[in-house]
C-alpha cells in the first residue's frame, strides 16, 4: 500500500522571516490605529520643544528596531535550535566566536556614543539663555500658587499676573507670551521645591529654594491664540492639585496691548470701600487673624484686607454659602500689599469665608 507523503515543515528561515514581517505589521498596526500615540510626547509648540522631540524621535527609532531585531533572533533561535523526535545526542557546542563577539559590542557601544552625541547637542541648546531676551518673567512659585512678574530690559518689574489660570469667559488671567520672541523665564520659590511644566513645551525646571533656575523659549508663530496648560511637576504638599496655570500665546500687537493693561492695573489705585460696614482682616502666617465675621443682612459690605505674608504668599478673601457655592470671588493680592474688597448684599444666615488659594484659612461669616 502507497502512503500520503508528509509535507516537509517550513524552513527555520523562512519561519523567521514571516515572523519579522508579522513584528513590523503590528508595530505599523499600533501606529495607524492611533494606539501609539499614547507612546509620544505632544506635538512641540516652541523651538526649543522641537529639539526635544526630535531627539525623542531618533531614541525611539532606535528602540522600535532593536526590539524587532531581538524579537526575531529569540524565535529564530526557538526555531532552529528546538529538539526534534530524532535528536537524540547532543548537538555540536560552539565555545565562542570572535566575529560574533566583536559585532555586539562594536555596534551597541556605536550606538551610544551617537545617542550620547546627539542628548549632548540637544541639552546644550534646550538650556541656552540669551543676555538680551525680547521678553523677560520671573516665575515665583509658593504654596500653592504661582505668581508672574514681569520685567523691563533692566530687570525691574513692571506688573505682576496674581492670577496663574486663564479663564476663557472673561479673557483674564494666565501667563501671557508673544510668539515668535524670545522668552527668558527665571524661577524662584519661598519654601519647597516646585517645578514649572507645560506638557506642550516638552520641558519641566525645577524650581529650588535658594537658587534662581532660568530657561527661554520661543513660542512658534502658528500657535497665536493658544492656550497651553501648566502645572508644578512636584509634590509640594496638600496643596498641589491648586498649582496650576496657563501659558496664553498672543500675536506681538496683542501682547503688548495686555502688558500695557497688566502695568495699569497693577498701578491702579485701591477701589473705594462701599458705605456702610467695614471690616478688617489680616493675614499672617497662612493664617486669618480671625475666624468669625458679622455683617447686616441685605447690606453691601467691604472688608480691608491686609496680607503680612512675603511676598510669593499670595491670599484672597472669599464667600461661599452654606451648600458650598461661592457667592462672592474676589483677586488674590501679593504678600506685603493690601486692598478694599466690596461685597454684594447678603440674605440672613451663616457663610464661610476662605482663602482660595490655602484650604486650611477659612472662617465664619454671619448675616443678620
Amino acid at each position: 500500500m502507497s502512503s500520503t507523503p508528509r509535507k516537509r515543515p517550513a524552513p527555520d528561515a523562512l519561519v523567521a522571516g514571516i515572523v519579522v514581517v508579522i513584528l513590523v505589521a503590528l508595530v505599523a498596526a499600533v501606529f495607524m490605529t492611533g494606539a501609539g500615540a499614547t507612546l509620544y510626547p505632544p506635538e512641540a509648540a516652541t523651538e526649543q520643544g522641537r529639539e526635544v522631540r526630535g531627539l525623542y524621535d531618533i531614541v525611539f527609532a532606535f528602540a522600535v528596531a532593536i526590539f524587532i531585531v531581538v524579537e526575531a533572533l529569540i524565535v529564530w533561535s526557538v526555531l532552529r535550535y528546538r529538539r526534534r523526535p530524532t535528536d537524540v545526542d547532543l548537538p555540536v557546542q560552539t565555545h565562542g566566536n570572535n566575529l560574533v563577539e566583536v559585532i555586539w559590542t562594536v555596534i551597541p557601544t556605536a550606538i551610544v556614543l551617537f545617542l550620547f552625541v546627539i542628548s549632548w547637542n540637544t541639552l546644550n541648546n534646550v538650556d541656552a539663555v540669551s543676555d538680551q531676551p525680547d521678553v523677560r518673567i520671573h516665575a515665583v512659585a509658593g504654596q500653592f500658587a504661582w505668581q508672574f512678574e514681569y520685567l523691563d530690559e533692566s530687570g525691574t518689574k513692571v506688573a505682576t499676573q496674581l492670577v496663574p489660570s486663564y479663564d476663557a469667559a472673561t479673557g483674564a488671567g494666565g501667563m501671557a507670551v508673544p510668539v515668535g520672541r524670545s522668552i527668558q523665564v527665571t524661577l524662584d520659590s519661598p519654601d519647597v521645591i516646585h517645578a514649572f511644566y507645560v506638557p506642550r513645551f516638552l520641558f519641566k525646571r525645577d524650581v529650588v529654594p535658594g537658587q534662581t533656575n532660568r530657561f527661554e523659549f520661543t513660542v512658534d508663530e502658528d500657535e497665536a491664540g493658544q492656550v497651553f496648560r501648566g502645572q508644578c511637576a512636584e509634590l509640594c504638599g496638600t496643596g498641589h492639585r491648586q498649582m496650576l496655570f496657563n501659558v496664553i500665546a498672543l500675536s506681538p500687537a496683542d501682547y503688548d496691548a495686555w502688558l500695557a493693561a497688566l502695568v495699569e492695573k497693577s498701578n491702579a489705585t485701591p477701589a473705594p470701600l462701599p458705605s456702610g460696614t467695614a471690616l478688617n482682616v489680616t493675614a499672617s502666617g497662612v493664617q486669618f487673624d480671625t475666624a468669625a465675621l458679622e455683617v447686616a443682612a441685605g447690606a453691601p459690605f467691604g472688608i480691608v484686607f491686609k496680607n503680612e505674608d512675603p511676598a510669593a504668599i499670595s491670599h484672597d478673601i472669599d464667600i461661599k454659602d452654606g451648600g458650598g457655592a461661592v457667592v462672592a470671588d474676589q483677586e488674590v493680592i501679593a504678600g506685603g500689599t493690601s486692598a478694599n474688597y466690596s461685597y454684594p448684599p447678603l440674605a440672613a444666615g451663616a457663610y464661610t469665608f476662605f482663602c482660595s488659594i490655602h484650604a486650611n484659612m477659612t472662617g465664619t461669616l454671619t448675616a443678620k
